[in-house]
Formats: C-alpha cells, sequence, structure tokens
C-alpha cells in the first residue's frame, strides 16, 4: 500500500528529529547534550521529540531495531543448499566488499564510536540490542531447524554466528577510529571473515541447511 500523507509527515518529522540530534551528539558528546536542546534545535516541545523516541539513547541509535534482527533475516532468506552460517557470511561478506555503511565501513564512522565510547549509557543500551538480537536468532534458528523443545543447537549456533559479527563489528570499529580508510579497512576485513570461517566448526556450518529441492 502507498504511503499516506500522514504516514509520510511523521516519518520525516522522526528522521529530521534523528538527524538534528545525531549532528548535536557527535559535534558535542552525548551526554553533554540535553533533549530541551534537541527540541529547540528541532523547532519542536520537548514532548514531541519524546513522543517519537521515549529516550534518549533511541535518538543515537534510532535503528537499533534492524540490528536486532539483522542475523535472523539473513537466516529466513538463505538460498537453496545454503546453511545459516552459509547465509551470514555470505551477507556479511557482501556487505563488507561493497563498503556497506551498515558495517560501519564509511566516513565519519570514528566520530560515531566516539560518541559510544563516551557515554556509558549509549553503551549500555548496545549491549542490551546485542542480547535481544542473540535471542530473536536463538528463535529463529529453533523455528527454521525444526529443532525440539530442549535442544541446545539453536542457542549454541546463535552465538557462533553473533560472535561472527560481533568480531567483524569490533574489528571495523577499531580500525576505522585507528583512522584507516574504508576501502583499505574492507580488504582486511574479508581476510578476517575467511579466518573466522575457518574456526567454526562443521556443525555450525552445517547447521539448518536449506533443502536443495
Amino acid at each position: 500500500m502507498a504511503e499516506g500523507l500522514r504516514e509520510r509527515k511523521k516519518r520525516q518529522t522522526r528522521q529530521h528529529l534523528s538527524d538534528v540530534a545525531t549532528g548535536l551528539f557527535l559535534a558535542r558528546g552525548f551526554d553533554a547534550v540535553t533533549i530541551a536542546e534537541v527540541a529547540r534545535a528541532a523547532d519542536v516541545s520537548v514532548n514531541t521529540v519524546y513522543n517519537y523516541f521515549p529516550t534518549k539513547e533511541d535518538l543515537f541509535l534510532d535503528r537499533s531495531r534492524g540490528i536486532v534482527d539483522r542475523l535472523s533475516r539473513y537466516v529466513r532468506g538463505r538460498d537453496k543448499g545454503e546453511s545459516a552460517a552459509d547465509a551470514v557470511l555470505r551477507e556479511l561478506r557482501v556487505q563488507v566488499e561493497g563498503v556497506s555503511p551498515t558495517v560501519g565501513l564509511m566516513e565519519g564512522y570514528e566520530r560515531f564510536m566516539w560518541v559510544i565510547e563516551n557515554a556509558d549509557g549509549l553503551k549500555a543500551r548496545l549491549w542490551h540490542v546485542q542480547q535481544e538480537a542473540l535471542l530473536h536468532l536463538e528463535a529463529t534458528l529453533l523455528e527454521e531447524s525444526g529443532a525440539e523443545p530442549g535442544d541446545r543447537t539453536p542457542v549454541l549456533v546463535a552465538g557462533q554466528l553473533s560472535w561472527v559479527h560481533s568480531t567483524l563489528m569490533a574489528y571495523i570499529g577499531g580500525e576505522m577510529v585507528a583512522g584507516r580508510g574504508a576501502a583499505e579497512v574492507s580488504r582486511d576485513a574479508l581476510v578476517l571473515l575467511d579466518d573466522v570461517e575457518d574456526l567454526l566448526g562443521e556443525k555450525v556450518l552445517n547447521y539448518a541447511r536449506r533443502a536443495a529441492e
């Protein structure tokens, strides 16, 4: 269905608030900026900000929902003959090779990481996002594998695939903060993914393989 006028205006307002807040956070740091300052800069009321973003952390991590279901989407969208790990590794390689902002390969990412590293509230929120993503992936693997209730394998495989993703993101973040260019980091990150795949056991690599027929 086509987006209605009201929905479009709400989406645009939400994006405007996020953009204004992010600019302030990047310039001054997360803890130094108040919701009232965001509201003034965006020319809206404080209540309007809270209507769209219940917490200040939501303003900066407004795309966390995409992180929560990222690995689950990859698993559900795996091709015929692909395992869950195959799909995750393939999608991550595509994004790294394409120098995609979704994995932090973009100009200015080092400033984004600086804001997080200097705000305990953001670090705590990111930890919760990662835990939510892990639980989401566990549920997806349980469903996609047809495992019986009580089978711990989906939990263990989800932990391994989550480790792959977090290891990649930590590496890219560290290298970008160190001042390296995105294209250069991309090349080394592809090598890292090969090394990570070599460390995964056959049971993980073959788990939840979609039938070829």
